[in-house]
């Protein structure tokens, strides 16, 4: 990424904070013992995609830290009187970028909650590069669309 200050232009890298929470319901068990709450799903959830992420390398993205401090909350979800908990567990993680579009993957996820951008305090984009993020953009959200019709249509 190319940030102008003042009349020099630089090449540095943008750094981001992403929160990311992951679901989880609860599962009965067989019998009368065995099944897991929808926190230690949340939790487990959050335990093995930590592990993805730390793992599995992505494309122009460098993970500096993630924060698994904060709780487990619960939320009712549905509507009228099927109201059922759904439990999430957040993280947060501080990512280093080359490029806009390299946050892509994470954007579309449905996990994602909020973005901050740390550094650097202004960006101008160049109309190349705008054209670029939005065709990547909008590939992704054809792909993603693709994968959910797969899913739903079995």
């Amino acid at each position: 990424m190319k940030i102008r200050i003042g009349n020099e232009l630089l090449t540095e890298h943008v750094r981001v904070r992403i929160r990311l929470d992951y679901r989880g319901e609860s599962r009965s068990g067989r019998f009368f013992f065995g099944g897991k709450s929808k926190e230690q799903m949340a939790e487990k959830m959050r335990e093995q995609q930590v592990g993805l992420l730390r793992n599995v390398p992505l494309q122009g993205i460098f993970i500096e830290d993630v924060d698994l401090s904060l709780d487990v909350y619960s939320v009712a979800e549905g509507g009228g009187r099927r109201t059922h908990e759904i439990a999430y567990a957040p993280i947060i993680l501080t990512l280093r970028i080359e490029n806009l579009d390299d946050l892509l993957p994470l954007l579309i996820r449905s996990e994602f909650r909020k973005i901050d951008f740390l550094s650097p305090e202004n960006v101008s984009l160049h109309r190349l590069d705008m054209e670029r993020l939005l065709f990547r953009l909008s590939q992704s959200f054809q792909q993603e669309m693709k994968v959910l019709e797969q899913k739903y249509s079995r």
